[in-house]
């Protein structure tokens, strides 16, 4: 199971009741692993037949364990299930881990969904506070914000930077700063570049520890059609922060409400996010991407369902008037798939204009798997 800190991994896969557990965030059990991580096997075979189940959090901190789950389910296959959290793919690769090809199932864990909130949904307290399990139950607003503030220096300053071997701090710091502002827009390295003070393979390599570290995720450009109209389209990605909350702290925003000229962005990052968490387990036959031409005409996400092609425009407001469907027509106007035009909108109740779905925000939410 991969996820960001503090989304509930380790809460969950205890909740399964693993016969034996190993925390490898604690310093002296990473020290006695690392330095020796074939006693896990020892131990392992000297542990009663009750022993079946055995959970491993944080494994990417020592990859070198996942040899030993190799060995063991190769050599006595049905004798352990073995339950495994990691919040850094990277550090897995780098440190040329067995993956366990064939053998594991990868799952993601995110920030909560809206429907998963339920009654508890509170629009104006998810735009500026996000959705990390912790911080959300928190009762108190002040306390809300002290701890996504202490999420952000603790963890994105301080662990992430040291994820990077990063050398130039304060260059690192101003790219972070400057990723939590684009966050939600069309990532354009070369600009980054320049406004941070970073090489370009520094800053390429700064941005790919970003999404390694499930810290940030990629919207790719959609091309879903054959022939020449491909060259006018934007090709480059959306990069978005993998919960609102955590982008405002970043940008020191005041957490008590958004703000009003950021709703519209924060909007769209929110449907960005519950699009993106419910790809793969939830929606596995759906693909996320944006649309955007070389004249402007753009639509906030597309969203592959099979054949099935949706256009789905983000609108902060509560009116929405025919001038804002015109990504939408050009994207119907290069695809023959596409099956609905949806605008999301913060009315209460359900229009059609001009063949497009205009939905308020929970009824549109309310129809995605859950």
């Amino acid at each position: 199971m991969l996820g960001p800190r503090q989304v509930g991994k380790s809460t969950l896969l205890s909740a399964l009741g693993p016969d034996l557990s190993l925390n490898l965030a604690d310093p002296r059990t990473f020290r006695d692993y690392a330095a020796h991580p074939e006693r896990l096997r020892r131990e392992l075979d000297a542990v009663p037949p009750t022993v079946k189940t055995v959970f491993l959090d944080e494994v990417q901190r020592v990859p070198a364990l996942l040899d030993v789950v190799q060995v063991c389910i190769d050599d006595r296959p049905d004798r352990f299930r073995f339950l495994l959290s990691g919040s850094s793919a990277r550090k897995l690769r780098r440190g040329q881990a067995n993956l366990l090809p064939g053998r594991v199932h990868v799952h993601h864990l995110h920030p909560l969904l809206a429907a998963e909130l339920g009654r508890d949904f509170d629009l104006d307290r998810v735009l500026a506070h996000g959705t990390l399990p912790g911080i959300y139950s928190e009762d108190d607003p002040a306390t809300r914000a002290a701890d996504l503030r202490s999420y952000t220096d603790t963890y994105l300053r301080e662990e992430i930077q040291a994820e990077a071997l990063v050398r130039n701090i304060g260059g690192f710091a101003r790219l972070l700063d400057l990723m939590a502002v684009a966050s939600g827009r069309i990532l354009n390295v070369q600009v980054l570049c320049r406004d941070a003070g970073l090489g370009y393979e520094t800053t390429r390599r700064y941005v790919e520890v970003l999404e390694d570290t499930l810290v940030m995720f990629r919207v790719p450009a959609w091309s879903g059609f054959r022939g020449s109209s491909r060259a006018s389209l934007v090709r480059h990605a959306k990069l978005f922060f993998f919960d609102l909350g955590v982008r405002n702290a970043l940008l020191r925003r005041p957490l008590d409400a958004p703000f009003a000229d950021e709703r519209g962005v924060l909007l769209e990052h929110l449907v960005g996010c519950e699009l993106y968490r419910r790809l793969g387990t939830l929606w596995p036959e759906a693909a996320l991407y944006h649309y955007r031409t070389r004249h402007g005409a753009e639509v906030d996400f597309v969203l592959e369902v099979g054949r099935e092609v949706w256009g789905i425009e983000v609108k902060a407001g509560r009116r929405v008037s025919r001038r804002m469907l015109s990504g939408l027509s050009s994207l119907a106007g290069r695809c023959d798939r596409v099956a609905r035009r949806i605008v999301v909108f913060l009315g209460e109740r359900p229009q059609r204009l001009d063949g497009v779905e205009v939905l308020p925000l929970e009824d549109f939410l309310q129809q995605l798997p859950a």
